[in-house]
């Protein structure tokens, strides 16, 4: 009961005061990261004292780096590697390397330290902080810009020099139980076999367990699913002697391609935001403030020197890549902080006897102060950054050239709807929760991912927030106006239209902010009508006179119905025999009167 009673005492200032100061430096523009940052240096034991046991937390809240990663590898299908492979493998390896070397040289410089602890405390710092970068592009609107993509392109070769850096610093250990460990060639022969043992499970074990779980519908059996995932794969590499995050990592990629991908994202991402923010809350909480007090001018002196070398290099590498100078600029401003992945790595460093630990509360405090530099660099800078102003005259006007579709529902009514959309190159991201139609639709050329796309999390996975459309194709009545509301305020800037099964369906989606409701069956129906009477002989302009007063009548007859709630409102307006009598009678009747 006291390990219990311990726990909660010790959540509550660790929850209160992340809540307020996430909240505080996210009004500011800082970003989260920062947030967990100050709040666990304040709740730890060098300031207020509320809260001790940061190694054990630390333990925990590595989950988070590993559900980080994994949900990177995620993000790798292969046709998006490929499509971003110049900037990827061609810009982001030359910043990594060059950025790493130039810092390290400075560290060293600066420290006199030794050649593996200057690279030790280098390498890192040229690592970026996604957390605070991607938030930034998002909230501006550039992400899917040309220059959002080059500097995710950036952010995401960092992510994937984690482990190859991680692998440094374990070969550079100075740490006797490293030192009893395999020989490097080893080391190397045990990751390719386990890199070829994950991805044998996932094709052969993981997938087929992703379509029983699917098939069952049990959404919570997905979270335990992926959660088993990535941690079985980080012990896997934990247990030889490799990093944990390498794992998590694999189990990602190997499932990058799969149609269960959203689905595991938006189940997943809730764990990885948790105890990352854990993770920061005990990075906070080790530092070791008294150490940074005695050297602050080191610290700015560092931090400004890290960003000078770091601004300075990738807008050359930029520019070299055909970036014109002022948007190299911007890109240099907005990478030059450190990330958070370097608090990652001196804590490898300091395991393997590389650094001690004020030297990583020092360095830990160079990388918070750059990433605190980032938003104001970034107004102080908007001018420089600003392209001049161009004459309106011959520059062509804006033109439709596709917008992003989700299309949730890719059956009879669904597949229509999308092959439509993608025969005028409209780019379509299509959902399902039948892993059978998911399966037939593969074999037929088409990628159609799992889950339940009324999810607003699932939706914003499968990139809703920049969509123009999303379309629900799928069968039944599940819609109402509450659910379609809810997607509504989180994408609004969707255009939003719904299949709906019959008239009840319309009725409960009254006053849903739809962009359309389409009857799966009108259209057909009507088709059908038509060419009935005209195989009997019927007129042509009489067909046409009858299919009009059909459709005033059925739709003056469902706005009735949706006003009242009643489906039997309005039912006079229908063609039937009852309703034809009455009306026949009652126009024989006007003529009679009419002759007198």
């Amino acid at each position: 009961m006291h390990g219990e009673v311990s726990i909660v005492r010790d959540a509550v200032p660790l929850l209160g005061f992340a809540l307020i100061f996430v909240l505080i430096f996210r009004k500011l523009g800082l970003g989260a990261t920062l947030g967990f940052l100050v709040a666990g240096a304040l709740v730890g034991p060098q300031v207020l004292g509320l809260v001790g046991g940061a190694e054990s937390k630390m333990g925990i809240a590595e989950l988070g780096i590993a559900l980080l990663l994994f949900l990177v590898g995620l993000e790798l299908s292969p046709s998006r590697l490929w499509r971003m492979r110049r900037d990827i493998f061609g810009l982001g390896l030359l910043q990594v390397v060059l950025c790493g070397l130039a810092v390290s040289g400075i560290v060293y410089l600066a420290t006199r330290s030794s050649g593996a602890a200057a690279l030790a405390l280098g390498l890192p710092l040229a690592l970026s902080s996604t957390a605070q970068v991607l938030p930034m592009l998002q909230s501006a609107g550039r992400l899917r810009t040309p220059f959002g993509e080059r500097a995710f392109a950036i952010l995401l070769f960092q992510d994937l020099s984690i482990v190859p850096l991680i692998t440094i610093v374990a070969a550079m250990s100075r740490n006797p139980a490293d030192m009893n460990g395999p020989p490097g060639w080893l080391l190397g022969v045990y990751t390719m076999a386990a890199i070829v043992g994950l991805v044998l499970v996932g094709r052969y074990l993981l997938r087929p367990l992703f379509k029983l779980i699917g098939n069952l519908g049990e959404r919570e059996m997905f979270v335990f699913a992926g959660l088993f995932t990535v941690i079985a794969a980080a012990a896997l590499m934990e247990a030889l002697g490799l990093s944990a995050a390498l794992g998590a990592f694999i189990a990602g990629v190997m499932l990058a391609d799969s149609p269960y991908r959203h689905e595991l994202e938006a189940d997943v991402e809730p764990f990885r935001t948790i105890l990352l923010g854990l993770f920061f809350l005990a990075v906070g909480m080790t530092l070791d403030l008294h150490a940074i007090a005695d050297r602050p001018l080191f610290v700015a002196g560092m931090a400004l020197a890290l960003i000078v070398t770091k601004m300075a290099i990738i807008m050359g590498l930029a520019m070299l890549f055909g970036v014109k100078r002022r948007r190299a600029f911007a890109l240099g401003v907005l990478l030059s902080q450190g990330g958070e992945f370097g608090f990652v790595l001196f804590a490898q460093a300091q395991q393997a006897f590389l650094i001690e630990q004020q030297a990583a509360s020092v360095f830990g405090a160079i990388i918070t102060l750059s990433m605190a530099t980032t938003p104001f660099l970034m107004m102080l800078t908007q001018n420089l950054r600003a392209e001049p102003e161009k004459s309106a005259e011959g520059v062509q006007g804006p033109q439709h050239d596709g917008s992003d579709a989700i299309v949730v529902g890719y059956g009879r009514f669904g597949q229509t709807v999308a092959q439509m959309l993608l025969g005028q190159n409209i780019p379509v991201t299509l959902i399902d929760s039948d892993v059978a139609m998911i399966e037939t639709a593969g074999s037929f050329g088409m990628k159609v991912y799992y889950g339940d796309g009324t999810r607003v999390d699932l939706l914003r996975q499968a990139g809703a927030a920049d969509a123009e459309l999303i379309l629900f194709c799928q069968d039944g009545d599940g819609l109402d106006t509450a659910i379609l509301e809810g997607i509504h305020h989180a994408f609004p800037n969707a255009s939003i239209f719904v299949r709906a099964y019959d008239r009840r369906s319309v009725m409960k989606m009254k006053g849903a902010p739809v962009a359309g409701i389409v009857r799966e069956m009108l259209e057909s129906a009507v088709r059908m009508a038509r060419e009935a009477m005209e195989a009997v002989g019927v007129d042509m302009q009489e067909i046409d006179k009858t299919e009009a007063e059909y459709r005033k009548r059925d739709s003056a007859r469902l706005t009735e119905q949706k006003e009242s709630g009643d489906l039997r409102a309005g039912v006079t307006r229908m063609f039937s025999q009852e309703n034809l009598a009455r009306e026949t009678a009652k126009a024989g009747a006007e003529a009679r009167t009419e002759g007198q």
